[in-house]
């Protein structure tokens, strides 16, 4: 539960006027500079803000503050709420970028598509705010100012945090499946295991040979006897 009042300027105002506390337990209790509760006494600051009563709200106890007024050291405690609402998730919106860097972004992207093209389209959208159709214009070159585009990192360019860009490329490496290169295929774990073939040893190598020079003749012998008789 958060420790902060709702509305902390308008139940300073009825605080103010409407107990004895200090400025200092005031300022604790809402949160504020003890100065500015003063302002707020003088009627030099919240002017036109209508003071909230924190006893009807739930925030404070009739006693809680007559103990406060009692004790000027003692720091008011906000009391606990009966009914406890459950925290809403805000929905995060497409990144905002300054006017001044948005001339930027098309470089950030060129930059982003050529050093981490596994990054797709929507998670190039949070980082540097920009949109799905300028996005396909960089990557096909169709884009109108192309030929001046330089690659520049976002990081640098103050368009995103160094944070979020290795959040977002960790998420890209975790998505992508992995793949075997093309034209490769796995072998089966018997050829992959099977030991290697023995080499021939000197001797068997020499009876290969002459076993290869007996044949060539035996076969130019059996050609030429056949080349005579056709004579014949």
């Amino acid at each position: 539960m958060s420790n902060v009042p709702l509305m902390p300027k308008a139940t300073a105002v009825w605080l103010t006027e409407n107990t004895a506390l200090s400025f200092d337990q005031i300022a604790e209790f809402c949160k504020l500079h003890p100065l500015e509760v003063k302002a707020i006494a003088d009627g030099d600051a919240a002017q036109g803000i209508k003071g909230l009563d924190p006893i009807q709200t739930g925030q404070l106890t009739r006693d809680e503050i007559e103990r406060g007024e009692a004790e000027p050291r003692y720091k008011l405690k906000l009391a606990e709420r009966k009914v406890r609402l459950p925290e809403q998730k805000t929905k995060r919106g497409p990144r905002y970028t300054p006017v001044s860097r948005r001339q930027d972004r098309p470089n950030a992207i060129l930059w982003l598509v050529r050093n981490h093209p596994e990054l797709k389209d929507s998670q190039i959208m949070r980082l540097v705010g920009t949109t799905k159709s300028t996005i396909q214009g960089i990557r096909e070159r169709t884009h109108w100012n192309s030929a001046n585009l330089q690659p520049l990192d976002p990081v640098t360019l103050g368009l995103c945090s160094q944070i979020d860009l290795d959040l977002e490329v960790s998420r890209a490496a975790k998505e992508k499946p992995a793949t075997i290169e093309s034209g490769t295929t796995l072998l089966p774990a018997s050829v992959t295991t099977a030991p290697a073939p023995e080499e021939p040893t000197p001797a068997e190598t020499k009876k290969r040979e002459d076993m290869d020079v007996d044949a060539v003749f035996a076969k130019l012998k059996q050609i030429g006897g056949k080349g005579e008789q056709t004579d014949e």
